[in-house]
């Protein structure tokens, strides 16, 4: 009874602080009750499902040794490793794309191949709870001596996989073991333990996933120590002498004293997406601004126009700020993945939609791209200028890309709709249909939209009885010649044109509160809102800061950037010059089997007369085409800014 008591104090004080925090606390209805409809995403998750997950398989059990590894443990033979010593994550996030595919795309072939994975990952679990195939193979006396060997890393994914394979199929085989590890790693560390920081980061957010599935509050205290365990010197490891002093872990200072982003982007991305939902909560303020710092001085100073960061990649992360180069630029596939998980997290604390035009810029142009149309090739890295030395993948030594895109595409119904206690957030436009359980009822959505190729959205709300609740629907900040916050970048020429929004055909005045058009009155059944975002040709400027940008011009239509290939003009890419008079047009394309919408115009073009004795410029139809589907038809030049005079013109690559 006391403990009873004791839980009920713990909440209304959390409450309390959440209330004096002012945090925002909105849930995202999850991607399994959401059915998407929609003629950009559904094939996208179709291939994910029929292409990506079988390339995934095929590699991590049949090209790669990683499921060797498990049976190698199973085994108990004296057998060495096999790979990296962080490869097992890879298998966990393979694990949970399978998870979040069987339930948008139920395949009994798909669930065995998945729980004979997991008899394979439990028979390597060893009576303790400990579960790394490296170090039980290699080095099983030298378990827990080195933060930066990623045993930790590689537990947090497979608790994400655990969670996310119980969630969807109710089997609780893998959550049992990573429950044991869970048990096993807190017996261990912790307050009055031993100390421990992290040297990838994931384990945190991770274990926040688990105390929401087992509502066992001791995942969440240790999630919380483990970020306060950062900035005190505690970090021990072969890597971390050359790391303590560069930022590189984020371990320089304790979270709550942070204000710029260091080190490895994913890590970074990983490590905030934790104390942001430690933050929700707990209530912590201190975690809360912190991270605005950190965000801001990301999205300020550090982002790229196609929302990857990290530009260098020595460290597969952040150099100075303002340092974006486009050719050399790293933005790993996996740091805008995690930038859609924190954008999404910190629009859930805030109601600020200016997180969510982060999270749609990274997820249809820097996290996209990491994925071949054809869903079979991916990009590492996602360079916004190549000379033609660029090309896609198969698979990678280090492969957490492939498996990490394909998780995110398969789970894009998380990212759609939200709600609190008594309001809807629409948040991403996605033809698609969910229930949303109101305190007074459920409401029924349906939304569909041709987006991101048009601005208009038709949202169908149907409710049993009429209801009265306040529905916020995001006007992006593309749509208020916002190009990014913080004015890093911005758009040549403002527009004229606003969002405009019917009911039932007849417009309404919305007011506008964070970022959202909200829509406060009584819902009834097949009520019709009209959204009309208009979907204008916008070129993009940089800040004289970015000097890689300066006299140079980007495009960007909707939430789309776009680049130029030479593969729609004539073999190249960087002897073009876009005149700030230049005018587009829009026009129907085909990259590939990828119907997209272009952008063309009449663009001087520079060439070497054909006695090599002279320079010539031409006028010639110039055509640009969406980021995401550059490099699908080989390695070839591409730019996504072009300059504005003959600077950095070259005709002969």
């Amino acid at each position: 009874m006391k403990t009873h008591l004791l839980l009920i104090v713990i909440l209304f004080q959390s409450l309390a602080v959440l209330a004096q925090t002012g945090l925002d606390k909105i849930e995202f209805i999850n991607f399994s009750k959401v059915n998407i409809t929609d003629d950009f995403w559904k094939p996208k998750i179709d291939k994910v499902a029929t292409v990506t997950i079988p390339v995934c398989i095929d590699q991590t059990e049949f090209k790669t040794p990683r499921i060797r590894n498990f049976e190698k443990v199973a085994r108990k033979k004296g057998e060495k490793h096999e790979g990296i010593f962080y490869d097992d994550s890879d298998v966990y996030k393979a694990l949970e794309a399978m998870a979040y595919s069987l339930k948008t795309h139920p395949n009994p072939a798909l669930e065995a191949k998945a729980d004979e994975w997991i008899n394979k990952i439990a028979a390597a679990q060893q009576p303790d709870g400990y579960l790394n195939t490296f170090y039980t193979l290699n080095e099983p006396q030298n378990r827990y001596t080195d933060m930066s060997m990623h045993e930790d890393y590689n537990a947090g994914h497979m608790i994400e996989a655990a969670v996310a394979y119980y969630n969807v199929t109710g089997k609780q085989k893998l959550l049992d073991v990573a429950i044991k590890w869970a048990n096993h790693f807190d017996s261990l560390f912790g307050p009055a333990k031993k100390h421990w920081v992290t040297g990838h980061e994931e384990l945190e957010l991770a274990l926040v996933k688990l105390y929401k599935t087992t509502n066992d509050e001791k995942y969440l205290k240790l999630s919380n120590w483990l970020l306060e365990e950062r900035g005190h010197g505690y970090a021990k490891g072969y890597t971390w002498t050359d790391w303590k002093d560069t930022g590189y872990a984020q371990d320089l200072k304790p979270i709550k004293d942070q204000t710029e982003i260091t080190g490895h982007a994913v890590r970074a991305m990983y490590l905030y997406s934790g104390a942001a939902d430690v933050a929700a909560l707990t209530g912590n303020s201190d975690y809360l601004k912190a991270m605005k710092n950190v965000w801001e001085d990301v999205v300020f100073r550090n982002m790229y126009i196609t929302g990857g960061i990290g530009s260098s990649g020595g460290n597969e992360g952040f150099s100075n700020d303002y340092d974006l180069p486009n050719e050399n630029a790293y933005c790993e596939t996996c740091a805008s993945v995690g930038m859609v998980f924190w954008n999404q997290r910190m629009n859930a604390l805030t109601g600020e939609s200016m997180y969510m035009d982060v999270l749609e810029k990274s997820l249809y142009n820097g996290a996209l791209d990491g994925l071949s149309l054809e869903g079979d090739h991916f990009f590492y890295g996602n360079p916004l200028a190549s000379l033609g030395k660029n090309s896609r993948r198969e698979w990678f030594g280090t492969a957490c890309c492939p498996a990490n895109i394909a998780r995110l595409v398969a789970s894009l119904g998380n990212y759609i709709y939200a709600s609190n206690n008594s309001n809807i957030w629409i948040n991403l436009f996605v033809g698609s249909n969910t229930s949303i359980a109101l305190p007074k009822g459920n409401v029924d959505i349906k939304m569909e939209t041709d987006y991101p190729w048009n601005g208009n959205v038709k949202l169908q709300v149907s409710a049993a009885k009429k209801i009265k609740f306040a529905m916020h629907i995001r006007i992006p900040g593309w749509a208020k010649d916002i190009p990014a916050p913080g004015g890093l970048y911005h758009f040549a020429d403002s527009s004229s044109s606003k969002t405009t929004i019917k009911v039932n055909g007849l417009p309404v005045v919305y007011t506008e509160e964070k970022g959202y058009a909200i829509i406060d009155r009584e819902w009834k059944k097949n009520d019709l809102v009209e959204v009309k975002i208009p979907m204008e040709i916008k070129k993009i400027i940089s800040r004289d800061e970015l000097k890689q940008n300066n006299d140079r011009v980007a495009l960007q239509r909707g939430p789309l950037v776009y680049c130029f290939e030479g593969a729609d003009n004539n073999g190249k890419a960087w002897n073009i010059i876009l005149p700030n008079s230049a005018s587009f047009a829009t026009e129907p394309y085909n990259v590939k089997s990828e119907k997209v919408i272009a952008l063309n115009a009449m663009l001087p073009v520079l060439s070497i007369n054909a006695d090599g004795t002279a320079l010539n410029t031409v006028e010639q139809k110039v055509t640009a085409i969406p980021y995401y589907t550059w490099c699908n038809r080989g390695s070839n030049q591409m730019q996504v800014w072009l300059p504005t005079k003959m600077k950095d013109v070259k005709i002969n690559n």
